[in-house]
């Protein structure tokens, strides 16, 4: 492979040269990134006001095949480590980062991670040093976050639609991006062919959202695949009680939807269960 971190808008880098490119396997999404950190570095009071910097990347993901990089080059130089960018006390800090990796994970794209953003690094890369590998012995925060992005991993590796679609068309769509007064953003993943589904809800506030209902494509119960504010990542514990039912009431666009309790800076995934 040949990935290409690549900062202009030069067109064609990861199509065929026969077809006039220039033949690159991938090439990083400079945009995604900076639109992305200036995002989750805001209060959250302000959120509403920049929910286009988490959706403008749809408008040109499909032009090229795209890694969502958060790389060396955003931990060095005064630029702060990931947690050291995020607003907040401690609890909203890690609950910002918890949110920030799995809306990278969940979003079309291949996925690059700068060594120590795993584990919620507060100091800046230093190559004359090792990693803060005794912050994890200092709370539940960084060892919760590294056993976050290890779950991440293995859901991300069970499930085709996070994946197999990347750079199809049909691969993502939007349930609602358009509550920008709520700071909610929902989405889904699948496989081409649509068999495979993953309904992706994020809060991007600290204040909890009960009874919130979002449309989905299908009826039935929708099982809990992910919730970042789970108490074994460090977070407050409150969810969905492991799915919910989706009703035969449309919304935005959908045949069916469901009322979610949405955790405070979370990112919650489920899946429809298979039909006998």
């Amino acid at each position: 492979m040949t990935i290409a971190e690549e900062s202009t808008a030069w067109p064609l880098v990861t199509r065929p040269p026969g077809a006039g490119g220039l033949g690159f396997s991938l090439k990083w999404n400079m945009g995604w990134m900076h639109d992305t950190l200036g995002y989750f570095k805001r209060e959250p009071i302000h959120r509403k006001y920049h929910q286009h910097e988490l959706t403008f990347a749809m408008l040109y993901h499909h032009n090229e095949n795209f890694v969502l990089p958060l790389s060396h080059d955003e931990v060095v130089h005064g630029k702060a480590s990931l947690i050291g960018r995020m607003p907040g006390d401690e609890w909203q800090q890690f609950a910002n980062l918890r949110t920030l990796l799995a809306y990278q994970w969940l979003f079309p794209g291949k996925k690059l991670l700068f060594m120590g953003g795993e584990i919620g690094q507060r100091a800046e890369w230093n190559e004359n040093g090792e990693l803060d590998w005794g912050a994890l012995k200092t709370g539940p925060y960084h060892a919760g976050l590294q056993k976050f992005v290890a779950d991440l991993n293995r859901l991300y590796a069970a499930s085709p639609a996070l994946w197999q679609g990347d750079y199809d068309h049909g691969g993502f769509y939007w349930i609602n991006c358009n509550d920008r007064e709520n700071s909610v953003l929902s989405f889904v993943r699948q496989t081409a062919d649509g068999s495979r589904q993953m309904a992706v809800i994020l809060n991007l506030t600290p204040i909890p959202r009960p009874r919130y209902r979002i449309g989905l494509p299908r009826g039935g119960k929708w099982r809990e695949m992910l919730n970042s504010d789970a108490g074994i990542y460090g977070g407050g514990n409150s969810g969905n009680l492991g799915g919910v039912r989706a009703e035969n009431f449309g919304l935005h666009s959908q045949p069916h939807s469901a009322e979610f309790f949405l955790p405070p800076l979370s990112v919650i995934a489920f899946q429809p269960e298979e039909s006998k």
